[in-house]
């Protein structure tokens, strides 16, 4: 039995999932704002930065409680590879999930899906109001 906060990061994962982020010609402006909401819903702040034009760096930071020890990144990227929707048996941006669970979408493993359980853990251990001793910064790259 799945409790709220599954469902809460099932919710978000398939959110995520449903953005069409296909590379080489990405518009990242949904995923900037997507990942600027679950900041917010975190209750952290979230920087963008642009080394290259239309190739946002979203970066999310939990400050421990030593700061001044090295921090530590965990990175995903926003894009995903190209679709051949024939090729699909599912809307490859439906972010269908099936009677067993599974969700079938572009980037559902590579790699959506480990940033999406970056956030989840953060929100988890932040409502077991954890606080670790060095910061974390979640970064979301083209």
């Amino acid at each position: 039995m799945m409790n709220d906060l599954d469902q809460l990061a099932i919710e978000n994962f398939r959110e995520y999932l449903r953005i069409p982020s296909v590379h080489p010609d990405v518009n990242y402006d949904d995923c900037v704002t997507f990942v600027k909401n679950q900041a917010a819903s975190l209750g952290l702040p979230v920087r963008v930065y642009h080394c290259f034009p239309n190739k946002p760096i979203v970066i999310v930071t939990w400050i421990g409680r030593e700061p001044d020890l090295p921090s530590i990144l965990l990175n995903g990227h926003m894009d995903v590879v190209p679709v051949f929707k024939e090729e699909w048996t599912h809307d490859p941006f439906g972010a269908v999930m099936d009677d067993n669970g599974d969700i079938y979408a572009r980037g559902a493993q590579d790699m959506k899906s480990t940033s999406i359980q970056y956030l989840e853990a953060v929100r988890r251990l932040k409502m077991d109001n954890v606080t670790l001793r060095r910061t974390i910064h979640v970064s979301f790259v083209p």
